[in-house]
């Protein structure tokens, strides 16, 4: 009996996996390995480029044998979707195809000179190429990070001066390897990756020469623009030998795609490392006003046209809880962070601003840092554990309320999901902060069954969206509000009171 499944690959900045989808978006196995990172100086993350390929191809490798024990072949897999954490900076030699230096991490906040010194050579300052890319120039982005690597570390800089320099994205870094490397792999970035390096006019879909002149970066030679949904090439080697990558999409697009956001005014929030906010726009891209990003939201194949949707994205989400866990050691793992927080009715008025390295939207401050606001002598871990939780909740609802000022109708309900979306706790608190339902599906891994989409569409696993109608449809959970507005108000406004006081705090020496 042959079965049509579908592979994903799920690069994370935790962790990597792989998982094995049906027809029906259930998962019939996968793999998962963590990922390392390394915290060389203060607000600088890294990760090994060859760690991250090599935890990718072992995921498969493992997936491969839990299949074959389940009774079904390699073969049975139609197709493979890549999904990545986006902005993460890779850049290595076209010569030997190795690393030059670590992988910049999307949440690295090494950049903040280099923010500055661009946005003054520019009468408009941070929104200089909002116009084309839809993004302000933070440390958050691509080309910053570029930017900086090609002015502070000299092999990088001689690599491009001598035509060696390949510069990408994760998606790329794994395509290029997975389809061969040195010997005939493909340098490709799909267009939602691509819309993250503030180096992509998200309305041509092309790479736009005027923020390569921005950059100084204009004789370098950039990986080919795809759609999210074709087939780029074929897996070099290893239990998956021929099958073809035909899907890519960053980790929250893909999300998006995974929880069904295909409609003008869908959106979901999906909580990991960072917590991250989309709202689907339809097929114009909306440039904000309140401190959003427009970006691309998919592509389904070279022909079609694009879908648009604005973000709001948090720094700190899940990283909080490992902060906790690994530096402070309060707690061992975060089913306890939920049985402390669930023992307390609320935080006896303790904010923590999880600001590490700067708030993302709707704030755009680097200067802010970790803050926690309001402890006395009343205040125990079992607060602390709930400001935890509740510091997602509220930078999300500070991006609802951007969303909506850029709506014309307030968002009725949000998709859910995540690492944290498995907190019922934290799902209650989101639905009571934001005033609106929270609805979480059953099989929460939405990221890579949303790459796994579009692998599938692009080889006719589904034929067109319309038949992903059955796609993880059973087994949803609402969140709906359980305090009135009064209070709601009065807590949001204790935290926008904390956010303030979290601001400045790279200036004190």
């Amino acid at each position: 009996m042959s079965h049509k499944l579908v592979g994903a690959i799920d690069q994370g900045t935790t962790s990597t996996r792989f998982v094995v989808f049906d027809e029906f978006g259930s998962i019939v196995t996968l793999h998962q390995i963590q990922s390392v990172q390394h915290y060389p100086h203060p607000g600088w993350v890294e990760q090994d480029p060859f760690e991250l390929l090599d935890s990718a191809k072992a995921c498969m490798e493992h997936a491969v044998r839990k299949l074959n024990a389940l009774g079904y072949s390699a073969s049975d897999i139609q197709s493979i979707g890549i999904t990545n954490q986006r902005e993460t900076v890779l850049v290595w030699d076209k010569l030997t195809g190795q690393p030059i230096y670590p992988a910049i991490i999307w949440s690295d906040g090494r950049t903040v000179e280099t923010v500055q010194k661009l946005a003054s050579s520019h009468e408009k300052g941070k929104l200089a190429l909002q116009h084309i890319c839809g993004l302000p120039l933070t440390t958050y982005f691509s080309a910053v990070k570029l930017r900086w690597l090609l002015d502070n570390i000299p092999e990088v800089a001689e690599a491009k001066e001598q035509d060696r320099l390949q510069f990408g994205t994760l998606d790329t870094w794994l395509i290029y390897n997975l389809t061969g490397g040195v010997n005939g792999g493909v340098v490709v970035t799909d267009v939602t990756n691509a819309s993250r390096t503030m180096l992509m006019d998200i309305h041509t879909l092309q790479w736009s020469e005027e923020a390569l002149q921005f950059f100084g970066i204009e004789n370098l030679v950039l990986p080919k623009i795809v759609s999210s949904s074709e087939i780029y090439g074929t897996i070099h080697d290893g239990a998956l030998y021929n099958i073809p990558i035909a899907g890519c999409l960053g980790d929250q697009q893909a999300a998006l795609v995974g929880q069904k956001c295909f409609n003008q005014g869908d959106a979901k929030n999906t909580y990991g490392t960072g917590c991250f906010m989309l709202f689907n726009t339809g097929n114009k891209p909306v440039v904000s006003q309140h401190g959003l990003l427009s970006t691309v939201a998919y592509q389904f194949g070279k022909n079609s046209s694009p879908s648009y949707a604005l973000e709001g994205s948090v720094a700190v989400a899940g990283s909080s809880i490992s902060w906790l866990r690994d530096n402070l050691k309060l707690i061992d793992s975060v089913d306890q962070l939920n049985e402390l927080a669930s023992q307390v009715n609320d935080t006896a008025g303790v904010y923590f601003v999880t600001a590490f390295a700067g708030l993302f939207a709707p704030y755009w401050r680097e200067d802010a840092r970790g803050t926690i606001c309001g402890l006395t002598q009343f205040t125990t871990l079992h607060h602390i554990a709930r400001a935890t939780l509740e510091a997602v909740c509220y930078q999300s609802r500070a991006i609802l309320d951007a969303m909506n000022r850029e709506s014309n109708t307030p968002l009725r309900s949000l998709k859910v999901d995540g690492g944290i979306s498995n907190s019922d706790l934290c799902m209650q608190i989101q639905s009571d902060i934001l005033g609106i339902h929270v609805d979480r599906p059953s099989m929460r891994e939405s990221t890579a069954l949303g790459s796994a989409i579009a692998a599938g569409l692009a080889v006719g696993v589904w034929k067109s969206i319309e038949d992903l109608e059955q796609v993880n449809n059973k087994g949803r959970s609402t969140f709906k509000p359980q305090i009135n507005t009064e209070k709601r108000e009065h807590m949001y406004h204790g935290w926008q009171e904390a956010v303030q006081r979290s601001f400045g705090w790279t200036s004190v020496v």
